[in-house]
């Protein structure tokens, strides 16, 4: 298992990266909202303004189990920009990320990352409960796996603990689109699970397919245009990824434009520009 390469980790440590598209929006979201102004914030580096503008939103939508998961992202990411983890070099290399040296956490920040996303996964269990189908509670679900199994692989170097929640993420992604099949930020939870997973020798991926994990390469790029193209909150999370498959592949060309247009979106961001003079 030594070359397992993480799969939610990846998706999730890039969040912070991207911008957020507003067109094609999941179920019971419609248009653009406070919630993702925190996003486009947190996207450019600003967690404090991120901060406010998600405790904002659960003061105003105390039910709402997005607003403490995505206060948890907040808090989870701008860990990542002080360890400087954020870097697409280090997740297409995958001995580097083997001999990457453990961090050293902020407990603060551990401690409000922990209660946020106590918070969330309290606040969708109590909506399913009533409500079984509930896209947004569903979804809450997905993102909070997804955080955990990011801080469990990324910060404390603890990888099958990780990939234990990215597989507990992709099934309840499954469940939601089985609902809601027109919910294409979900899709991205299976697209990574199969692509990074799918990038492992034969035997890892028998091992893992053992486990009950899924390693089918091209199905997971497959979803994870799906996303691209249609999602709402994690579309520019799916096109980042497409980027580092294509550094993957040697396709610099393609990695090239998207980091290219991601940068001039987001200029406050500098880890476009480190990336873009790492290729050209």
């Amino acid at each position: 298992m030594s070359r397992l390469f993480p799969a939610w980790l990846l998706a999730l440590t890039f969040l912070v990266a991207l911008p957020l598209r507003a067109e094609s929006p999941p179920p019971d979201v419609s248009g653009p909202s406070p919630l993702d102004l925190g996003y486009r914030q947190m996207y450019n580096l600003d967690f404090a303004g991120a901060h406010r503008t998600f405790q904002k939103w659960q003061q105003d939508h105390p039910d709402d189990p997005m607003g403490p998961v995505s206060d948890a992202a907040a808090y989870l990411f701008s860990e990542f920009d002080r360890l400087h983890v954020l870097e697409v070099n280090l997740f297409t290399d995958n001995q580097r990320f083997e001999k990457r040296e453990k961090p050293t956490p902020d407990p603060a920040i551990r401690t409000a990352f922990d209660d946020q996303l106590k918070k969330a996964d309290q606040l969708a269990s109590k909506t399913l409960l009533q409500s079984p189908n509930d896209a947004n509670a569903m979804f809450a679900q997905v993102l909070v796996n997804g955080l955990r199994g990011d801080y469990l692989s990324l910060i404390e170097k603890r990888d099958l603990a990780g990939l234990s929640y990215m597989k507990t993420g992709r099934m309840l992604a499954e469940k939601l689109l089985s609902v809601h099949p027109g919910y294409y930020d979900a899709y991205l939870a299976i697209g990574i699970e199969n692509y990074l997973l799918g990038v492992n020798a034969a035997p890892v991926r028998w091992i893992l397919r053992l486990t009950g994990a899924q390693t089918d390469k091209d199905e997971g790029l497959t979803k994870l245009r799906l996303t691209a193209e249609k999602g709402h909150y994690l579309a520019p999370f799916a096109r980042l990824l497409l980027a580092v498959a294509a550094l993957r592949d040697n396709d610099r060309a393609t990695a090239r434009t998207i980091l290219a247009s991601l940068s001039q979106e987001f200029p406050a961001n500098q880890l476009y520009q480190k990336e873009l003079s790492r290729i050209e």
